[in-house]
């Protein structure tokens, strides 16, 4: 038996293991409804049956979700209520920008100038340009995050959490950095031009180098290709097939089947893609992204021009909400931590994953390519999500009961100046969701690749559950699936943020050497 096989046989044995591990409590859980059933009416029809299956995976995924948030979302300090990925991803977001003396700042208009293509050399080694891994890597993130995760936050952490999505916006944009040049600096390209690159990759290689035995480094490229392939299926699979099945089926209304029918079709249109690999899908987000993203921002404009006259008490309600002095101690913790774990589900600065896709760019300037990086975080939370934010809170839509939550609060905001953009929104949550599962099944077929190496049939594997998981997420309602994105996702940033503190030395004497060549205009200038 191949090595790959018996790697195969360990991955989904743990799954059989962590899932066998909670079968009792499911089981009872099912004998109860047996004895419901049987004493009611024999009457069931597809329609129940369908329900009884979604109901009994959600509640699968329910005890999975508890029992590993236990552990991932553990506060170690019981007076102070703030997880422990959220202290990881605050501190090492913080030391980043300290470290690399404010290059988020320093380097903005530098970054804008190699994202326009000034210093594209098209000889240079990589599969994609610089554009295309800025907008691969955005179509990951830009999409669901900010249409409705900007809404969670104020729904459950207030106005107040938009400030702490905008801080943690800025100071991941430096961790981006780090996590994108270090990606390009361990990247392995094979002979047919294919790249493979990633913070597994330089977790491997680049902790060895600092004098770290074999296997703790492989644990941990382990522990993040395991944590990248969970997030792949979760969040970037499964949650955006089913808020793209509520949209279509919002404007098409409830017919019988659509969700199968779409389910169906949303996965044949990812495999079209996904099948052409990364320069596919680098062609494909490039018109998608800057589309999608204009007119969502047009809108969003429109809405504040419109309500010109509330936009100052609406940054100051902001403010003021973040740092009311009459606010509860833990009222305040709240708001903190609402406001980054939306911020880094929506930006995903400092988790890794969109080193993945930068470390395929064309470039032999691994500092390059970070600090087009490191305008993902600013674009996608600092602009969108900030602009989303005013928007929900000028039209009322926050304070009122009947907008909902989440994407729901959303398009109440946007419906209640322009009656007809919900059917505008709609196009857009199908668009990013799609553009997000095209770039999140890139990321997860890297991380399986890993582990399972590299061959045709393990690339093969991983497409059709990928595909096969967007069907599931358009037919079943799940809740927790909600819950499990973000662990797997914020999970990602244990082993990518203790990783790269202990190699942000490796990458701040690349700055050095690169600035310095900067600032002496040494690089040849191709516009």
């Amino acid at each position: 038996m191949s090595s790959n096989s018996l790697k195969s046989i360990f991955f989904f044995g743990c799954l059989i293991i962590v899932t066998g591990l909670n079968l009792t409590p499911l089981a009872q859980a099912q004998d109860s409804d047996e004895t419901v059933v049987n004493q009611s009416d024999i009457s069931e029809n597809e329609e129940t049956t369908n329900e009884s299956l979604s109901e009994s995976i959600d509640a699968q995924f329910g005890i999975i979700v508890g029992n590993m948030a236990k552990v991932l979302f553990w506060e170690p300090v019981p007076a102070v209520p703030i997880p422990l990925i959220v202290l990881i991803l605050c501190c090492g977001s913080l030391f980043f920008t300290i470290y690399h003396k404010w290059l988020n700042i320093r380097g903005f208009k530098h970054a804008i100038d190699i994202t326009r293509g000034r210093y594209d050399n098209p000889n240079d080694p990589g599969e994609i340009s610089h554009f295309q891994a800025l907008t691969s890597a955005l179509s990951a993130t830009v999409g669901l995050g900010n249409i409705a995760g900007v809404a969670v936050a104020i729904h459950t952490g207030g106005p107040g959490a938009v400030i702490w999505m905008m801080l943690i916006g800025l100071l991941g944009m430096t961790a981006k950095f780090n996590e994108c040049t270090l990606a390009m600096v361990y990247r392995k390209v094979r002979p047919d031009g294919t790249v493979d690159g990633g913070p597994m990759h330089y977790l491997e290689i680049g902790l060895q180098e600092r004098g770290f035995p074999f296997p703790v480094a492989r644990a941990f490229g382990l522990i993040f290709a395991l944590f990248c392939i969970g997030g792949s299926f979760g969040g970037g699979n499964m949650f955006q097939a089913n808020q793209a099945t509520s949209a279509v089926r919002g404007m098409l209304g409830d017919i019988a089947g659509i969700d199968w029918v779409f389910g169906s079709v949303l996965a044949f249109l990812v495999g079209l893609v996904i099948i052409g690999g990364i320069k596919r899908i680098g062609q494909v987000t490039e018109k998608i992204i800057p589309l999608m993203c204009g007119i969502y921002v047009l809108a969003g404009l429109v809405i504040l021009v419109i309500h010109i006259k509330q936009v100052p008490d609406a940054a100051v309600l902001i403010v003021r909400s973040c740092v009311s002095p009459e606010a509860a101690y833990g009222g305040f913790i709240g708001v903190l931590v609402q406001g980054i774990r939306r911020a880094v589900f929506s930006n995903e600065a400092g988790v890794g994953s969109a080193a993945i896709a930068h470390a395929a760019a064309k470039t032999d300037e691994p500092v390059r390519e970070g600090l087009v990086a490191m305008l993902g975080p600013f674009i996608d939370t600092v602009v969108i999500c900030t602009m989303t934010a005013l928007v929900v809170i000028v039209s009322g839509a926050y304070n009122t009961p009947e907008a909902g939550q989440g994407v729901e609060m959303t398009r109440w905001a946007f419906s209640e100046t322009l009656s007809w953009f919900p059917t505008i929104l709609n196009i857009s949550v199908f668009l990013f969701a799609y553009s997000t599962m095209i770039s999140w099944s890139y990321y997860g077929e890297k991380a399986w690749q890993y582990i399972f190496g590299t061959t045709k049939q393990a690339v093969i594997v991983y497409r059709i559950i990928f595909l096969g998981f967007i069907i599931l997420g358009a037919v079943a309602s799940l809740d927790n699936v909600i819950e499990f994105s973000d662990l797997m996702i914020l999970s990602m940033a244990f082993p990518n943020i203790i990783g790269g503190v202990i190699l942000a030395p490796r990458v701040k004497d690349l700055l050095k050497d690169y600035w310095r060549r900067y600032k002496n205009n040494e690089f040849v200038v191709y516009d």
